[in-house]
């Protein structure tokens, strides 16, 4: 027997299980084929543009800053304006994804795009998010070759790029739609929630930002 084996055989021993797996795989089978859904509270079922007008206020109310521009052509401009703001280096790591290679980066001609998964030597990166939850202001990253998860965790500055299309009122829209996307089988390996910037109280309930990811969450809003 192996040791996972023996783990699993305690387990049901505790469980006062028969060992019927036939069962209880049914079971399973059957609850992801169709997931329940949750109670969805109030505040999620918005129309369009108090939903998005809903995730800004909450994403600014958790440190994040927040731009909205009216066109995905208006992004890069963007980003560089946030560079400048900042007083950091025109620079920025951005990954493979195919909306953001789209948007006409060449005009900002000092802006240095770098391409690839995050080293950690890396003051800015801009990511494109899967979608938005207006209920909290949360961004949601699907991860992959797209938008690296290194890109979320190893700038000092995130640099996140949504469209108002993608911000949902809840958290289950926002899940039923990764299902849609990606299919069974076929999930992205990770999927990250971000609320505002990395923060910590640990220490004398003193809040620090950046204590274990990004200190600055600029989110990037585009309108049409």
């Amino acid at each position: 027997m192996s040791g996972r084996q023996a783990i699993l055989s305690k387990v049901r021993a505790s469980l006062a299980e028969t060992g019927d797996d036939a069962a209880r795989r049914a079971v399973v089978e059957a609850r992801l084929a169709k997931p329940p859904k949750g109670v969805i509270p109030a505040r999620g079922k918005l129309p369009d543009d108090a939903r998005v007008d809903l995730f800004e206020t909450l994403a600014t109310k958790f440190a994040a800053t927040v731009e909205r521009v009216r066109s995905p052509a208006d992004v890069p401009k963007a980003v560089a304006a946030y560079l400048r703001a900042k007083n950091l280096p025109a620079a920025v790591r951005v990954g493979a994804d195919k909306r953001l290679a789209a948007m006409p980066w060449d005009r900002e001609k000092a802006l240095e795009i770098r391409s690839g998964p995050s080293d950690g030597d890396d003051e800015a990166g801009v990511s494109h998010a899967f979608g938005g939850i207006a209920e909290t202001g949360t961004l949601v990253m699907t991860s992959g070759k797209d938008n690296p998860s290194t890109i979320n965790f190893l700038p000092e500055h995130h640099i996140v790029v949504v469209e108002a299309a993608d911000i949902d009122g809840d958290m289950e829209s926002v899940l039923a739609k990764v299902r849609k996307k990606y299919g069974r089988g076929k999930m992205p390996r990770t999927l990250n929630f971000i609320t505002g910037p990395s923060r910590s109280g640990d220490i004398e309930q003193k809040i620090i930002l950046g204590a274990h990811g990004p200190r600055a969450l600029h989110i990037i809003l585009v309108d049409g």
